[in-house]
């Protein structure tokens, strides 16, 4: 074998992101055994493993990571020279809101992405906490939302986000405090979570510290002024992790939606919101 199939190389990508042949299987739209012969006939065909399968989760091996690696550019050239030609002469303008702890972390890709393939497509980014996209939306101020889902604000699944603990590094037990200092978004779904699981454990807790902003909270916790309870995606890896290990209760998911406006049914909306779909969905079980 000299070439590659772009379709194993698809489902390449969709086990490695999702660590699983089943849940892989069903981004692809094959079969578990399906998918399992693909890889399998991959590795035979380069005579190298490209997964470890000895884990609870499928891990690439070095070999796997650096395929990986082309066949992201490989399905990102092909998606790029198809747009091209089917759709070459797309233009308008998306407005697309985005609240900041998901703009600098999920963002970026799919706009690049996006704009190498609809270069006349201008876009426009609107930063605002999830709960202040419902106006905007009803309003048609924004074409697309990329949000948490909460009890007023719904759309089309991406993606579940795990929530996790941080602290600084300067301060590694400052999570022994009691009543435990917590900086938090000022009203969001990832302060309710937060809320309800300390609540929920029993953990005497203070919120002194809030901010409308993801740099605001992270100023707090590189002070060792309080931990905080943060977007997986969206935590810097200068801050320590916690949990169980060290008392702390898990911390409810996020689920990620993408809700759209009532005058944004063009195409140039519709391609974005595509793109993001192929850039950041995961299973609903994935965490």
């Amino acid at each position: 074998m000299s070439h590659f199939d772009l379709n194993v190389l698809r489902t390449l990508i969709a086990v490695a992101d999702h660590g699983s042949f089943t849940q892989a299987a069903q981004m692809v739209h094959r079969t578990q055994s399906a998918v399992s012969m693909q890889i399998k006939e991959l590795e035979a065909s380069l005579g190298k493993p490209l997964f470890i399968r000895d884990t609870r989760k499928l891990a690439l091996t070095s070999e796997g990571r650096k395929l990986l690696a082309y066949a992201r550019r490989m399905m990102s050239l092909n998606d790029e020279a198809w747009a091209s030609i089917v759709r070459p002469d797309v233009t308008g303008r998306v407005t697309i809101g985005v609240p900041e702890d998901f703009v600098s972390s999920l963002l970026p890709p799919v706009l690049r992405k996006f704009s190498a393939t609809y270069p006349k497509v201008q876009i426009q980014v609107v930063c605002v906490p999830s709960m202040s996209m419902m106006p905007l939306l009803k309003d048609n101020k924004i074409d697309l939302a990329c949000v948490t889902r909460d009890k007023e604000l719904n759309g089309d699944f991406i993606r579940v986000e795990p929530m996790i603990w941080v602290c600084s590094q300067a301060n590694p037990t400052l999570w022994k405090q009691r009543p435990l200092p917590i900086a938090m978004f000022e009203r969001s779904v990832a302060r309710n979570n937060a809320i309800n699981a300390l609540k929920t454990a029993g953990i005497k807790f203070r919120t002194h510290y809030s901010s409308q902003s993801l740099l605001g909270l992270i100023t707090m916790v590189d002070a060792s002024l309080a931990i905080a309870g943060l977007a997986k995606c969206s935590v810097p890896e200068r801050l320590l992790k916690l949990g169980r290990e060290e008392g702390l209760p898990d911390l409810e998911p996020l689920e990620i939606v993408l809700a759209r406006s009532a005058d944004s049914m063009r195409p140039p909306c519709d391609y974005l919101a595509e793109q993001i779909f192929q850039e950041l969905s995961r299973p609903k079980d994935y965490v």
